[in-house]
């Protein structure tokens, strides 16, 4: 296979998983506490270039090199909904919560209470505080989360404040953050990051952060995606046809 063809390959191929990527973003604008995602790519320079059985050294072939995807952690916009337990974190902090695969980290903050009274996510893992899971007793009502994730309910006819424990709130460093891996239902795994407890956050009780993912980019970029998976398909078509051409004009040349 010619040189041309392999590095147009090695594009479209490049360009496949970059469109992947970005479609997904695009299917979770809407998905509370979502970090939208990019790929990266590097060159990879082949030692000899190749072509029709003949190999040189005196020239280096350049290919497209799938390196992974890197994660956006910036802040999603906050909604207000007025739900109490409804909460959004204004900082780098993360939720903690148990899931049957081990401790992970959310930015989804829309909470509900299980039939076990455990404060839990919308897919039912439980948010967890400082000494564990957090459970409210029946007879709770009032349910308030102060700036610094200490939950607070009124209990039955009492107008005095009882907690019921405080939002274990962590965060990574640059290193750490690198490592995270997202691990279903907008939480990540520290995948051996080691978070850190975070002061310095603030919840927001009655809100949600929305995804961060930005439409208009998306889209843009999903359009010129698409432009540049068809210019290397129409380039790769222009090499076969000279290349049956070539092949057709030789066939006709007399013994």
């Amino acid at each position: 296979m010619q040189n041309a063809a392999l590095v147009g390959l090695s594009r479209q191929v490049a360009l496949q998983r970059e469109l992947d990527v970005v479609a997904n973003n695009i299917a979770n604008m809407n998905t509370i506490g979502f970090k939208a995602d990019s790929s990266v790519f590097e060159e990879f320079l082949s030692p000899t270039a190749r072509g029709d059985g003949v190999s040189t050294t005196d020239a280096r072939v350049s290919f497209v090199r799938d390196r992974g995807t890197w994660h956006d952690l910036s802040q999603g916009s906050v909604e207000t909904t007025g739900n109490p337990l409804d909460i959004s974190i204004d900082g780098k902090a993360f939720l903690t919560i148990q899931t049957p695969r081990g401790e992970r980290y959310t930015r989804n903050g829309a909470l509900q209470i299980n039939a076990q009274g455990q404060l839990v996510t919308t897919d039912g893992s439980p948010v967890l505080g400082e000494s564990g899971p957090i459970s409210l007793q029946p007879g709770d009502h009032d349910v308030s989360v102060s700036p610094e994730g200490v939950v607070s309910v009124r209990e039955g006819t009492s107008i005095i404040d009882s907690q019921r424990g405080k939002l274990r709130l962590v965060s990574f460093d640059a290193a750490s953050e690198a490592k995270l891996q997202k691990d279903g239902s907008g939480a990540f795994n520290a995948n051996g990051g080691t978070p850190t407890p975070d002061k310095t956050s603030r919840v927001i009780q009655g809100s949600i952060e929305k995804s961060n993912v930005r439409g208009v980019v998306e889209m843009t970029r999903m359009m010129e995606i698409t432009r540049a998976y068809t210019q290397v398909a129409a380039m790769l078509q222009q090499q076969s046809d000279m290349r049956t051409s070539a092949i057709n004009k030789l066939a006709d040349v007399p013994a």
